[in-house]
């Protein structure tokens, strides 16, 4: 396997996709699934680098204390799911309005069911 085993399953800066030209690559040139309260885009990545994280949250899902706890739901499932990625991919993940509210039990079932319709986890694709 290309990807890292981490002893602990970290989320550091260097997993973040933190440029705007990155963001609009990704979302211009990849692909796209909307499924639930997120929409991913992701594109295939080199298999020597890892997995990338950049998530989106409009002002259109609330105030600022709404948006930082979308951002912190969506990339805890990333950081927790990390490993289980068939390949690696720089990945997108917009929040959309209906995130506001949700357990974080319901936004990783979204956001692990839209991975396995794209192809993305290991293991059986199940709905």
């Amino acid at each position: 396997m290309a990807a890292q085993m981490p002893s602990r399953l970290l989320f550091n800066r260097s997993l973040r996709i933190k440029q705007g030209r990155d963001f609009t690559r990704v979302r211009a040139q990849g692909h796209r699934l909307a499924l639930g309260c997120l929409v991913a885009n992701w594109q295939p990545l080199n298999s020597r680098m890892p997995s990338r994280l950049g998530v989106i949250t409009s002002s259109r899902i609330g105030g600022a204390v709404v948006r930082s706890r979308a951002r912190r739901l969506l990339r805890e499932c990333f950081r927790l799911h990390q490993v289980e990625l068939v390949k690696q991919v720089d990945l997108v993940l917009v929040a959309r309005p209906s995130i506001v509210g949700k357990t974080f039990a319901e936004v990783e079932r979204d956001f692990l069911t839209s991975l396995r319709k794209a192809g993305l986890l290991k293991g059986l694709s199940g709905t």
